[in-house]
């Protein structure tokens, strides 16, 4: 009787053991980049309403955003941060601090130079089988019309990244474009900060919202 117990104990077991290792893991996804994207892993931000927004059995969301980070520091981090993480898919969010540290300090990130770095970080990632989606840097300043200070700049990156997604076949989360229209519709006041930011750059309660909202419908269908 000990042992038909027993052996029915181990069927159990065994059975149990089969149905986890058939269950399908959740595709894993980094959203990799600077002080935007840490904060956006913290409760509110866009990243954290993500996990809200989508089955997390199917989606895992790893934030990945370090501070003062610019596009050379994700390209010497990556091993660590991403590629050792396995990704299905990583979201590159990168730019603001090259552009707006040429602002002040001038140590920000010459053109060429952010294209050569973005996409060695392409090639890494997609030499590991993982995805890429690209995102161009939302705004330095949210005045309306190309009137903030770094707006000419910020264009001018953005549009390169497009070009890094049409040449290398990746879709484009376009920050920059999606941020201007909605501030040209809402920001009446042509208020510098407020509108989507705390501080001209970084996300408020609304402007995380509004990442998230762009970022759903690339990362609800992986």
């Amino acid at each position: 009787m000990k042992h038909i117990k027993l052996l029915g104990c181990l069927s159990l077991i065994a059975i149990l053991s089969i149905s986890l290792a058939m269950k399908p893991k959740p595709k894993r996804i980094i959203f990799f980049g600077d002080s935007i994207t840490r904060q956006g892993a913290l409760p509110g931000g866009y990243i954290s309403l993500l996990k809200k927004a989508v089955d997390t059995t199917k989606l895992e969301l790893i934030g990945a955003g370090i501070g003062g980070n610019k596009v050379y520091d994700l390209y010497l981090r990556i091993e660590e941060d991403v590629i050792s993480k396995k990704p299905d898919l990583v979201v590159v969010y990168v730019g603001i601090n090259d552009v707006w540290h040429k602002l002040g300090a001038r140590t920000g990130t010459d053109y060429d130079k952010y294209l050569k770095f973005y996409q060695a970080i392409i090639n890494k990632i997609q030499a590991t089988g993982s995805k890429v989606i690209l995102c161009t840097p939302s705004v330095i300043g949210e005045k309306k019309d190309g009137t903030n200070e770094a707006d000419a700049d910020l264009n001018k990156y953005s549009a390169g990244i497009r070009e890094l997604a049409t040449k290398n076949n990746l879709q484009v989360i376009d920050l920059r474009k999606a941020f201007a229209d909605y501030e040209a519709k809402n920001n009446t006041g042509d208020a510098e900060k407020g509108i989507l930011t705390t501080d001209k750059v970084h996300l408020n309660p609304t402007g995380n919202q509004f990442v998230a909202d762009q970022m759903l419908p690339f990362i609800s269908k992986k």
